[in-house]
């Protein structure tokens, strides 16, 4: 899928002034490999990144506006501070990379597997995240107000300091996560997986003396 076009549009872009942000619209980047390209301050808008290959690139403050990331494979990448606004992640694969500072708004998050990384203070209010997937991931401090998170597979997760009131949790796995900052009379648990040790920090929030 390579021959429809040659270059990324930033090489020519590349010679503007140091500090000018750069844009990148409607180009079609269908199959691309972006490993271990840099972009910094960049803007793409309506950039279709659908089967993109992505090992080791940096996307530091860029933009990312009705970007296709469907069925795209990031590993060891990182976007930092970025911000994602009516983007699509069907499919699409995160494994240890890092999203630290970065927020979605108003993107689709079908089947989106993360494994791994470091998404701290990220981001994802009111995001629906059913039957997402966040293995391992560390998230301290992430927003995740109102996310929706039915049926989601978060194991292991480091969820120290994150916002979750009103998030709404019923039937997902939250074995191994740190709950530490979850209040069970703000948020729908029902059918949730526990463990033990999550249960008896529950019970803690709840008044309960566990012993």
């Amino acid at each position: 899928m390579s021959n429809r076009r040659e270059r990324t549009n930033a090489d020519h872009l590349s010679q503007k002034p140091p500090g000018q942000d750069l844009v990148i619209r409607d180009e079609d980047w269908y199959g691309r490999d972006l490993s271990g390209q840099r972009f910094t301050r960049h803007t793409f808008y309506d950039t279709d990144w659908t089967e993109v290959v992505n090992d080791g690139g940096t996307f530091d403050e860029c933009t990312f506006s009705g970007v296709r990331f469907n069925a795209s494979r990031h590993t060891n990448a990182a976007f930092t501070n970025c911000t994602f606004k009516r983007c699509s992640f069907f499919d699409t694969r995160f494994e240890q990379c890092k999203a630290v500072g970065s927020l979605f708004q108003q993107c689709t998050f079908s089947l989106i597997s993360v494994t791994g990384g470091d998404w701290s203070y990220v981001g994802l209010p009111g995001a629906d995240l059913r039957k997402a997937v966040f293995d391992g991931v560390r998230m301290r401090e992430a927003d995740l107000t109102a996310a929706r998170l039915e049926g989601a597979s978060v194991i292991g997760v480091d969820l120290s300091g994150a916002l979750l009131h009103g998030s709404k949790l019923i039937g997902a796995d939250l074995r191994g996560s740190d709950l530490t900052a979850l209040d069970p009379l703000t948020v729908e648990l029902a059918g949730a997986k526990i463990d033990l040790e999550q249960a008896a920090v529950i019970a803690t929030a709840l008044g309960f003396d566990v012993t």
